[in-house]
């Protein structure tokens, strides 16, 4: 992935930063749109994976929407230029602000979680003066088969409305003169590569449809979120992932009625793969049984591998001697602070170059200032 012009313009630079590639990610969001476009299909990327402004602008000039889950990602999106009726706004606890802040700008839809939150739009809507499209955040109670902490449909959890209460969160909007039902959205899960859990999550969905039609309830957008994984382990051999398989799913086993439209919200798969973060070897020390790759990237710039035990794929750009075994680490005050085990690189030596790749997504959205570290710069391909 990485050109010797880029390798060397690396080197000239302060470590660690993350690296952009542009002409990647303009890719990746042609076959994205084309993908979606063949069946009508609306994207609307998901901010928390990453708000970098400059991607920002890039994705909004591809024609998605916006995907937000604060009141400020409400505001950036806005900034960025995606317009009112594209964003939608979910998050399992909106506070009173952010969501006058959305009502302000006439957003095009509000993800309900919960009885109460609609109870609270509605009464604030109403002292606007305003009326408040509004979709359902259900369970369909759906295994996403990944990280437990990343698996969000199951039907005991924070987010969304259990189908078991969805009769009655119904019959309460009904009372309410300043919400309208819009939609019903649906997010199980992140990074699943299982594309038979979208097929169950489109049968779930069909079903859940028909119950409602017998009730005369019909909305006018299904949203299946999310969750498309990418591949971590070998990134080069899919640096795109495959979206026509993924919406070529959807369209075999979803059944909208006619006029509805289908949407979805993805993140990591539209930026993933487009960024890597770059880092220099500070150390290399021999333990008593282990070697370990000390580099100046910690855990302050990707947490993955240290909150989810997660897996990237780490290159040494500096050498191409004979592999050895090193455990693969940061310089930050905790034993979690680790990128991978017994990582087989060429012979690693002290200010060697490293990229831990695929980290466009959750990465410097999750950066911190802990040990009172800066936070990481981003450089961009284009700008080498």
């Amino acid at each position: 992935m990485f050109t010797q012009e880029w390798i060397r313009k690396f080197q000239q630079s302060p470590t660690p930063f993350y690296f952009c590639d542009i002409d990647l990610l303009q890719q990746t969001l042609s076959v994205a749109k084309k993908s979606a476009d063949a069946y009508g299909y609306h994207i609307h990327y998901a901010l928390k994976a990453n708000f970098d402004e400059r991607l920002l602008k890039i994705i909004h000039s591809h024609g998605f929407g916006a995907d937000c889950v604060s009141g400020a990602e409400v505001k950036k999106a806005a900034e960025t230029g995606f317009s009112a009726a594209d964003i939608f706004f979910a998050g399992v606890g909106k506070t009173d602000a952010e969501i006058t802040i959305a009502l302000e700008r006439g957003i095009g839809c509000f993800n309900c979680e919960s009885a109460e939150e609609i109870e609270i739009i509605d009464g604030l809507a109403g002292k606007m003066g305003n009326i408040a499209p509004i979709a359902l955040r259900l369970n369909p109670d759906i295994d996403a088969k990944t990280h437990r902490y990343i698996t969000t449909g199951k039907e005991e959890n924070k987010f969304g409305i259990s189908i078991s209460q969805l009769e009655s969160v119904i019959s309460k909007i009904q009372q309410l003169s300043h919400v309208r039902l819009i939609g019903l959205h649906f997010h199980i899960g992140s990074q699943i590569t299982d594309m038979n859990v979208f097929k169950q999550l489109c049968l779930r969905v069909n079903a859940i449809q028909q119950q409602l039609a017998k009730k005369n309830v019909r909305v006018e957008h299904i949203n299946l979120g999310g969750g498309l994984g990418v591949n971590y382990e070998n990134p080069d051999a899919q640096l795109i992932p495959d979206f026509q398989q993924y919406f070529g799913i959807v369209r075999q086993h979803l059944q909208p009625f006619p006029e509805q439209t289908v949407h979805f919200e993805l993140g990591r798969a539209l930026v993933g793969q487009c960024c890597s973060l770059i880092s220099r070897v500070v150390f290399v020390k021999q333990g008593l049984t282990r070697k370990f790759v000390i580099l100046d990237a910690g855990m302050t710039e990707l947490i993955r591998p240290s909150l989810y035990q997660a897996s990237h794929k780490i290159e040494n750009l500096s050498s191409d001697l004979p592999e050895t075994a090193y455990d693969v680490v940061g310089p930050i005050c905790e034993s979690a602070d680790t990128f991978g085990k017994g990582v087989l690189l060429p012979e690693t030596r002290r200010g060697d170059l490293v990229a831990i790749r695929t980290s466009g997504a959750y990465a410097r959205v999750m950066a911190s200032h802990y040990n009172l570290r800066e936070i990481a710069p981003v450089i961009y391909s284009d700008a080498l």
